[in-house]
């Protein structure tokens, strides 16, 4: 997919920069994100299975070994492997599970990526995540990145809280709980306001010499 329109990004974040102090100073020192672009396809779901819960770097060592062993990560592919040829590659036995589900979801229908990227992000969102090993915050990352969906949005990602303590000037980060309640004066651009927390906390790290808190 490509990316919203610049257009679409600057009119987003200066509502953004309006609604929330927070993104004011995120959008002042950053300037307009640049927005993550994916494919709308099996792999893309399963890479973002491959980064849960890991840094960027493991996971980018361990998707990296799975790419090579399959050369292109198709849902009949992952079905005719060994799962612990899999698990070779540094995929956890859940994680080959979740691959495994969705993979048999994709060739069976149950789950239609096309009819995913066509649809109201209400329904993708239902479509995704009533499938087996696709949960909320992995939905969220695919319709934001594979279908560039602006106000998808990643509940509970530690990277975009702690970004918003740190433009708030807050001691301690807010809850889940808070923090989503906290977002719906973002809609309907959620996913931008994501893109601008992420943007700015990987800058504040890079400066630092960290490393980038999402993949």
């Amino acid at each position: 997919m490509t990316a919203p329109s610049r257009r679409k990004l600057i009119s987003a974040c200066k509502t953004l920069a309006a609604a929330d102090p927070a993104l004011e100073r995120a959008y002042q020192e950053i300037g307009v994100p640049e927005w993550r672009v994916g494919q709308p396809t099996y792999a893309a779901l399963c890479r973002l299975i491959a980064y849960q819960q890991l840094s960027t770097k493991a996971a980018g060592t361990i998707w990296g070994r799975t790419e090579a062993m399959f050369g292109e990560v198709t849902p009949e592919a992952v079905l005719a492997a060994d799962p612990e040829a899999i698990r070779g590659c540094g995929m956890s036995r859940p994680k080959v599970r979740h691959m495994t589900s969705i993979a048999e979801a994709v060739v069976t229908g149950t789950l239609n990526l096309q009819r995913v990227c066509a649809s109201d992000l209400d329904s993708a969102r239902k479509e995704l995540v009533a499938v087996k090993g696709i949960g909320p915050w992995t939905a969220e990352l695919f319709l934001l990145y594979s279908i560039g969906a602006l106000d998808a949005f990643p509940v509970g990602d530690v990277g975009l809280m702690e970004a918003h303590k740190q433009l708030s000037g807050h001691e301690t980060r807010m809850e889940i709980k808070e923090f989503t309640s906290h977002a719906e004066v973002w809609r309907p651009y959620r996913g931008v306001a994501a893109h601008l927390l992420w943007g700015w906390i990987n800058a504040e790290r890079a400066k630092a010499g960290g490393a980038s808190p999402q993949a």
